[in-house]
Parts: C-alpha cells; sequence; structure tokens
C-alpha cells in the first residue's frame, strides 16, 4: 500500500488520543479525514478547528459522501471500537481497505528511523521526553498524551524520523520494526485481551525480536538490552541525585562518558526514571549531550501525568491519568516525596470491570497508603458489567476509615469537605473531563484567583 496515492482516511474512534494524532498528522499534509467518534470532547473540537468533519451519530447515512468511494479511501479503527460498530461492519463487508490504528502507524514510520517507547506505564511520558529530545533534529513524533510543550499529541517534523509510543494493547506493537526501542515495564495489565501475564510478557519478547538495532530496557525487565537505572549500576544510570523545590539535579552515567549536571522538572522517582530512558535512546541515536540537556530541562510534561491544576502552600490539586495499581502507587511515592506528612485524599475512578476485577486487592493496598479516599463508579469503556465487580467491592476492601462512594453530581461537595491538602484525581475514564470544575470550585473554596 503506497500512502501517497491514497486522498481519503476515515477514521471511526478519531477522538481517541492516539488515533487523533494520525488523524491530525494526515490533515497537516494534504490528505482528506473524517470520522466518527462517540461524544464531543477537546480533541474533537481541535481536529474540527483544523477542517477534519466529525459526527457523533453511529449511521453509515453519516459519513460524507467522499469516504465512501473505495479506490481512494482507507479505514482506520480504534481496537476500543466494538466489532458490531455499524459502520466498522459497513466497510468490512464492502471490502474497504480498513486498518487497526497501529498498522497504519507502521506504514508511516516504516520508512522512517523509528524510535519506539513500549511498556505498561511510563510509555507516554518518556516519548514525550524523547519526542522533545528528538524535536531539534526534525523528528515527527506519535504521542499518547497531550505535550504541555506543544499543546499536541503530534510532533510535526519531517519524515526521516520519526518517535512513537508503542502500545501493548491488543498486541498492537507487533506491527512496529522500530531501529531502537526502550521496554519501560511489563507488569501484568490488559488481561481481558492477554489472559494470563505469561502471555504479556511473551508478546513484549516478541516487540523486542522486531528491533532492528539497539534496545534498551529498564533493569530487572526479563529482556536482554541496554539497561537503565536510578541510583544502581547499569548501563545508563542516574547518579548524584538532588532535589530541590521539587525540580531534580543529578548525572547521567554512559557506556562511554558522564552527563554531569541534568535538571529535570518533572517530580517522581518513576518520571526520573523515564528521563532515563528517553535520554539513553537519544544517546544511542547520537544525539549530542548539550542538546540532550537543554531539552531535559524545558520539558513540561504531559497533560494528565502528575499535572497540577492547583499549587499553593495551603491547597494542591493534582492531576493524573493512573488507572493501574503501579501507577497510582508511583503517583503516591510522588506526593509522599514531595509533600511529606501532608494529609492526601485520592478521587479515583476505576478503569474497566476486567482490570478492577484482575487487580481489586492491589488496587485496595495502594489506595489505603493514601489519607482519605473518595471512589467513583467504574468507568466500563468497551466492556459489560462484570456480576459482582463494582466499586463498593472495591471500597470494602480499602482498610481506610476515611472511604466512600460517591455520584459525579456529589464529587465536588465531597471534595470540599475534605480537610486533605492534597487532592489527587486519579483514572483514565471520563474522570479527566471533570478536573476543570473540580478546580474552579475549590479555587472559589479556597479564595484563589480563577
Amino acid at each position: 500500500m503506497n500512502l501517497k496515492t491514497i486522498h481519503n482516511i476515515y477514521f471511526i474512534g478519531i477522538g481517541g488520543i492516539g488515533m487523533s494524532a494520525i488523524a491530525r498528522y494526515f490533515a497537516i499534509n494534504g490528505k482528506r479525514v473524517a470520522g466518527y467518534d462517540k461524544t464531543p470532547t477537546p480533541i474533537t473540537t481541535g481536529l474540527q478547528e483544523i477542517g477534519i468533519e466529525i459526527h457523533f451519530n453511529e449511521s453509515v447515512k453519516n459519513i460524507p459522501v467522499l469516504f465512501l468511494e473505495k479506490q481512494n479511501t482507507i479505514v482506520v479503527y480504534t481496537p476500543a471500537i466494538s466489532k458490531n460498530h455499524e459502520e466498522l461492519s459497513y466497510f468490512i463487508a464492502n471490502k474497504f481497505r480498513v486498518l487497526k490504528r497501529a498498522e497504519i502507524l507502521g506504514k508511516i514510520t516504516q520508512n522512517t528511523f523509528c524510535l519506539a517507547v513500549a511498556g505498561t506505564h511510563g510509555k507516554t511520558t518518556t516519548t514525550a521526553i524523547l519526542g522533545h529530545i528528538m524535536q531539534p533534529l526534525k523528528a515527527t513524533s506519535f504521542l499518547g498524551g497531550i505535550s504541555e510543550n506543544y499543546h499536541s499529541n503530534l510532533i510535526l517534523g519531517e519524515d526521516k524520523i520519526s518517535v512513537v509510543e508503542a502500545d501493548e494493547f491488543d498486541r498492537s506493537f507487533l506491527q512496529l520494526s522500530p531501529n531502537i526501542a526502550c521496554i519501560t515495564s511489563i507488569d501484568a495489565d490488559h488481561l481481558d485481551i492477554y489472559n494470563k501475564a505469561d502471555a504479556l510478557q511473551e508478546a513484549f519478547i516478541e516487540f523486542a525480536s522486531k528491533v532492528l538495532q539497539t534496545l534498551i530496557v529498564a533493569k530487572g525487565i526479563p529482556v536482554e538490552g541496554l539497561t537503565y537505572a536510578v541510583d544502581e549500576p547499569a548501563d545508563y544510570y542516574a547518579t548524584n541525585i538532588k532535589v530541590v523545590n521539587g525540580t531534580y539535579f543529578f548525572d547521567v552515567v554512559t557506556p562511554s562518558k558522564k552527563i554531569e549536571d541534568v535538571v529535570f522538572h518533572l517530580p517522581g522517582r518513576h518520571n526520573l526514571m523515564n528521563a532515563l530512558a528517553a535520554t539513553a535512546m537519544a544517546d544511542v541515536y547520537g544525539v549530542d549531550v548539550v542538546a540532550i540537556k537543554k531539552q531535559l530541562s524545558s520539558f513540561k510534561g504531559v497533560q494528565r501525568r502528575f499535572s497540577y491544576k492547583i499549587k499553593t502552600d495551603n491547597l494542591v490539586l493534582i492531576d493524573d491519568y493512573a488507572h493501574h495499581p503501579t501507577e497510582i502507587s508511583a503517583v503516591e511515592n510522588s506526593i509522599r516525596e514531595m509533600y511529606p506528612n501532608q494529609k492526601a485524599l485520592a478521587v479515583f475512578q476505576p478503569h474497566l470491570f476486567s482490570r478492577t476485577q484482575d487487580f481489586v486487592d492491589d488496587f485496595a493496598k495502594v489506595l489505603s497508603r493514601f489519607d482519605q479516599v473518595i471512589l467513583l463508579e467504574i468507568y466500563p469503556a468497551r466492556e459489560m458489567p462484570i456480576k459482582g465487580v463494582d466499586s463498593t467491592w472495591l471500597l470494602d476492601k480499602i482498610t481506610l476509615k476515611n472511604k466512600q462512594l460517591s455520584s459525579k453530581e456529589e464529587l465536588i461537595k465531597n471534595i470540599q469537605k475534605s480537610d486533605a491538602k492534597i487532592v489527587t484525581v486519579l483514572g483514565a475514564g471520563d474522570i479527566g473531563l471533570l478536573v476543570n470544575d473540580i478546580q474552579t470550585q475549590l479555587k472559589k473554596q479556597h479564595n484563589l484567583p480563577i
């Protein structure tokens, strides 16, 4: 398939974070782009602002006529879309060229020098850091989150170098053949797809076999490659670490040199690991040390990755996408490092019935480390309910006394009743859409500028 000869690209699930980056890429490169999504969001609004036609009612009748021309159209869909989706079923039945998101990403990047970041946790921030480091070299980066530096999930460059987030969901990353790759973590997740942790690990091993040049892995991961670690020997490791007013100062020891006096502003040891992974990948590529340091010091973060919405002496509001026990643990560790001895409230919306069922005891254990917990009901995403699996079940397992279940309608009032100085909003569902209202009402309550 020659993408240069294709004029129309239609996206089913165009508002997804990975899908929207690709849609934006094609639109900016002169293709006709349109698509469907379930609900309007700031992401779909942004796509509409650059001329992409989007509708929100599932029907073949709503597909623009130009995109019903089979010879000139590619259809791209996200695996999160139901196989019974009316529009997807139509395109498959009529033998259009229909590709998963990962397949089209593989075709975009196959003729580029590709740097790919995989891992069950940390890949979005690591990809964004790496994309920022590679931006002066005119790399095009496809991110799984909105970069605070570029206010986009696409860093547009040229077509010689690509930086991509390699997603393990639905084995999507096996569509890629990167030149340089990194694996940040292999924790059990997506067991609705893989059934067991061993199958997930096998998929990562298969991904590793597709790397054409160099693989870099967090130390301890059972895959062979160059290793990286914090405060312990590895091929790449951070040492002389200091934290001053929430900023990291450290050195990086590489196989051939020492990079001194690195400055990085994101809090949390997990983000230090992410910065180290991106540094290792850039160093293997050949990026100059001075350029790496400059870009690390100017990196602002990714939206909903330990994002400060309020940061005052008396109140802190943090928004984070964390939806797995390991990720929630990283947030809690960062809060305790940055704000020792301060009371912390976790507002959490579980994501997927299957993930809640698979990790309920782990969720309960890590949430019990906070001082207070407010749970929303489970966000179902692509799933149907599972009998007995709900937030009440999880709440009962949390050992805190100060815990409650809340509706979305009562959430802000319940947060305002808390005396916690640190409030963190966690989850990968639609809880992110509530954060701005939470921010506004807390600012009003505490007489802060809005």
